[in-house]
């Protein structure tokens, strides 16, 4: 083994694992600032189709953003298992609702391959790479690319 394919192998990225549907996502950790449940959520009036709402988190009032919805896939009902990840894009804090939050990983980054031109019909300008484990892969998610400029202007203003 090389001394660059040692450096490489050294360079771990930490992780924080979720699910929607039958997919595996991963988000960087550094971005990740925590992980609700479910909670009410209040409808906006003339939102985007897939922002739920808004919730108050300890007075502030953050976007909440179905994932399964930006993505195409159809609505499933909140379960025990729902959670929020609160992320913060490009200064602006949103919430992400996914079906559930599985682990912190850390997976060397040479284990990381760019995304391959058609990703499960899902729009793959949101993907940075997808990531391989003994027994299963995991899609990484830009989250920085998840919403246009323009999106994140309205959900500012929301």
């Amino acid at each position: 083994m090389d001394e660059v394919q040692k450096k490489q192998d050294a360079e771990l990225m930490q992780l924080v694992t979720f699910s929607i549907g039958d997919e595996e996502f991963g988000v960087d950790i550094l971005k990740v600032q925590e992980i609700i449940r479910m909670m009410e959520i209040t409808r906006v009036p003339r939102a985007p189709e897939f922002v739920e709402g808004v919730i108050n988190l300890r007075g502030k009032v953050i976007p909440i953003i179905d994932l399964r919805r930006r993505f195409g896939l159809e609505a499933r009902s909140h379960d025990k298992n729902t959670r929020i990840i609160v992320i913060e894009i490009n200064g602006m804090i949103v919430g992400f609702v996914v079906d559930s939050v599985s682990e912190v990983l850390r997976i060397p980054s040479s284990t990381v391959e760019p995304p391959p031109p058609v990703v499960s019909g899902m729009e793959s300008e949101y993907i940075s790479g997808v990531g391989k484990l003994e027994d299963r892969l995991l899609i990484l998610l830009d989250l920085d690319r998840l919403l246009s400029h323009e999106e994140q202007e309205t959900l500012s203003g929301a």
